[in-house]
C-alpha cells in the first residue's frame, strides 16, 4: 500500500467526505509523524454540536481541490475513540485507532521506522507519537546526523523556530428555539337587526249598496254565524355557515448580526542572551 503524500496546506480546512459521499466535516488539525514530518492523521469534529474530536488516518485518503476523501463511513469515524487535542498521540492510542478503522496496528512501522503497509491493508506509521502540525515547524533530525545542539534537551538543527497561536473563527448552526402555529376556537357574540312584520285583525264595515245587496240577502233572515281569519307574523331566525377566511403558515428569515469571540493566544519570543566577555588588561610603567 503506497503512502499518500500530503502537506499541511493541502489538508487544513479541507472538507472530509466518506467513501459513500456523505460529508463528515472539516479538518480541524493535522498531526505529523515525529520521524518523517509527514501528515499521518487529521482531526474532525463529530458528535452533537461537534463535541468530540475524531482522528482519521491518511494512509488511504485522497485529496483533491479542498476535498479529502477517506475510505470509511461517517458512522465509523464518529465511533472512533475520541482524542484530547491537548496531549500527544501515544502508541497505544495509535493501535486502538488502527484497530477501530480495520487497519491492524501501527506496531510494524514502529519496528522498522518506516511508514509502510502489508498486503492486507494494515497501515503503519514511523513514529511513536504525533505533534500538532505547524506551518513553520521543523523536525529534529536530518539524515541521521546531529547538526545542532539544544541546551534545553533535544538536538535540533542550527536554527530556532518561533511559533505563535492564531485564532481561527467560524460558525456552527445550532437550534435556538422552536415556533409553532396552534389553532383554537374563540366565541364572539354578534347581533344583527332584521325587519319583521305581522298581521293584525281589523274590522271593516261597509253600508249596503246596489253592488253588495245580492250578497247581503243571500243568507237567512236572522242567523248565527262565525267568520275566522288566520293571522301571520315574521320571526327573526339565524343560521351559521363555516367559510374559509385565510391561510396561515410559518416561514423563516435570516437576520444578520455579529458576535465577538475572545481567546488568549500564545506567541513564542526569542531573546538574545550574549553573556559578558571578560577583557584582561596589562599594567603599563
Amino acid at each position: 500500500m503506497a503512502r499518500n503524500s500530503f502537506t499541511p496546506e493541502d489538508l487544513y480546512e479541507a472538507t472530509v467526505v466518506a467513501d459513500d459521499g456523505d460529508k463528515i466535516g472539516k479538518v480541524e488539525d493535522v498531526y505529523l509523524d515525529n520521524g518523517t514530518g509527514q501528515p499521518e492523521w487529521v482531526s474532525v469534529k463529530t458528535g452533537l454540536f461537534g463535541s468530540n474530536l475524531s482522528l482519521i488516518p491518511l494512509a488511504e485518503a485522497q485529496a483533491d481541490a479542498g476535498t479529502l476523501t477517506v475510505p470509511f463511513g461517517k458512522a465509523k469515524v464518529k465511533d472512533a475513540p475520541p482524542h484530547d487535542p491537548g496531549r500527544e498521540l501515544s502508541e497505544s492510542d495509535e493501535d486502538e485507532l488502527y484497530r477501530c478503522y480495520g487497519l491492524g496496528t501501527g506496531q510494524a512501522a514502529r519496528d522498522t521506522g518506516t511508514a509502510t503497509g502489508d498486503a492486507t491493508g494494515t497501515a503503519a506509521t514511523g513514529g511513536a507519537g504525533y505533534d500538532l502540525a505547524d506551518d513553520a515547524r521543523e523536525r529534529s533530525t536530518v539524515g541521521h546526523e546531529t547538526v545542532g545542539h539544544d541546551t534545553s534537551g533535544p538536538t535540533t538543527d542550527d536554527a530556532m523556530t518561533r511559533s505563535k497561536e492564531e485564532l481561527r473563527v467560524g460558525t456552527e448552526t445550532v437550534e435556538r428555539g422552536r415556533a409553532r402555529l396552534r389553532k383554537h376556537i374563540t366565541t364572539e357574540n354578534v347581533s344583527r337587526t332584521v325587519p319583521v312584520s305581522h298581521e293584525e285583525v281589523r274590522v271593516t264595515r261597509e253600508p249596503i249598496t246596489q253592488e253588495n245587496r245580492g250578497a247581503a240577502l243571500s243568507g237567512g233572515d236572522l242567523t248565527e254565524e262565525e267568520h275566522e281569519v288566520v293571522l301571520t307574523e315574521e320571526r327573526a331566525v339565524a343560521d351559521k355557515e363555516t367559510v374559509p377566511v385565510e391561510r396561515v403558515r410559518l416561514d423563516t428569515e435570516t437576520v444578520q448580526g455579529e458576535e465577538t469571540v475572545q481567546a488568549e493566544l500564545r506567541e513564542e519570543q526569542i531573546d538574545l542572551d550574549a553573556g559578558e566577555r571578560t577583557t584582561r588588561g596589562s599594567d603599563r610603567s
